[in-house]
């Protein structure tokens, strides 16, 4: 069937593009246009993403030097600088982030893995800054003489797939994020200590979801009763009470779980509050430690997909880069498990980066090739020992 077909006309199969063209329709991204498409645009972007260029000029020289192969690979009849500038900066990115979320719903039920024993979902929760010149970005104000963005990410655990982002001006307290979430009956939502708003965590009660977040120092907490533990484990006391701040105890008034935990490996100790009593304490600890995927998440991302050096300066341009980086990451893996290609997400872009205009089956790429000398960071091992 994908005989004689280039590997990216392959790929961009996997696409559903009647619901692009609906989120088109709906934003009315195609009006005026004669050549250059939202539909364009997209495979444009995404070729720039899987090719890993390092600017607009970049993509487009790529681009020139296979324009006679543009018609195939869905990209329009022609490809300027100047047309592909002006859609990043004039065409609603409301259109690539809906059509992103639809992605990673696709890609979050075809990967999804009971590997963890506790039921329901599990997210971490977390944001990355991404550094900008001022000069040039002058939206996204940070510092005096410094600018940035904040890309909040709620990253499914269990399918290694953000479900939620959320982009902000880096000024934007971590915190104030939470409020966007929409938080589903029980699943775990887990935290670092930057997201310690009792008042906020008391809505997660409400909604008859569990979290599990790292206490500060100075909490104070009232001891009701404590749990047996072993602290062969790590686990050195398991408490169940309620806050004893003035303020505190009337923003989060329901009885709560105290667990510290001892690494042996970072020799550190580890105060978690949680409001779930029924798993165990090393339960506790292990879902803390899951938070840690979402920092590998976004180192990954910004090694590997081109959201650190952007091709627009406009805070529309930077937004579409964003959801079409998603885009990217999610096609790898709707892909990947189409195909049941065994093989890292990182292993299957460096393939596929040097072959989109190869003109062989995707299955036959990954056939016979010696991966022991692909680097990559173990994503299992290191949430499993990092806090």
């Amino acid at each position: 069937m994908n005989q004689g077909k280039y590997v990216f006309s392959q790929l961009t199969g996997y696409l559903p593009q009647r619901v692009f063209d609906g989120f088109v329709k709906k934003h009315d991204g195609n009006r005026y246009v004669k050549h250059f498409t939202c539909w364009n645009q997209l495979l444009c972007m995404l070729f720039g993403q899987l090719t890993n260029r390092e600017s607009l000029r970049d993509l487009i020289v790529a681009l020139d030097a296979h324009s006679g192969k543009s018609y195939y690979l869905g990209l329009g009849k022609s490809v300027t600088r100047s047309n592909f500038a002006k859609a990043n900066e004039v065409r609603n990115s409301k259109i690539f982030e809906d059509f992103a979320y639809h992605l990673i719903a696709i890609a979050r039920e075809l990967h999804s893995s009971d590997d963890f024993k506790i039921k329901g979902n599990i997210y971490a929760f977390d944001s990355s800054t991404i550094d900008l010149c001022l000069n040039v970005f002058w939206w996204a104000k940070f510092r005096k003489a410094k600018g940035g963005i904040k890309l909040h990410t709620l990253y499914d655990v269990n399918t290694q797939i953000p479900a939620f982002l959320h982009i902000t001006p880096a000024n934007v307290h971590d915190v104030k994020a939470m409020d966007e979430l929409v938080y589903e009956a029980g699943a775990h939502y887990i935290f670092d200590r930057a997201y310690l708003d009792y008042t906020r965590l008391y809505k997660i009660e409400r909604c008859s979801a569990y979290f599990v977040v790292r206490a500060k120092s100075n909490t104070k907490f009232r001891r009701m009763y404590s749990n047996k533990v072993d602290k062969l484990t790590g686990i050195r006391c398991d408490q169940i009470g309620k806050l004893s701040g003035f303020y505190t105890s009337q923003e989060y008034p329901e009885k709560l779980r105290r667990v510290k935990y001892y690494d042996k490996e970072s020799n550190r100790t580890f105060v978690f509050l949680t409001n779930n009593m029924k798993v165990t304490a090393e339960e506790v600890a292990l879902l803390y430690k899951k938070r840690w995927q979402v920092e590998l998440f976004f180192k990954w991302v910004k090694q590997h997909l081109k959201i650190k050096s952007f091709w627009g300066t406009s805070e529309n341009a930077v937004k579409i880069q964003i959801y079409c980086a998603i885009s990217a990451y999610c096609l790898v893996s709707i892909v990947a498990d189409k195909l049941k290609l065994k093989r890292s997400t990182y292993e299957i872009l460096q393939v596929l980066g040097i072959s989109l205009l190869d003109k062989a089956p995707i299955n036959e790429l990954f056939m016979n090739i010696d991966y022991s000398n692909v680097k990559e960071l173990d994503y299992n091992q290191l949430s499993l020992s990092l806090f």
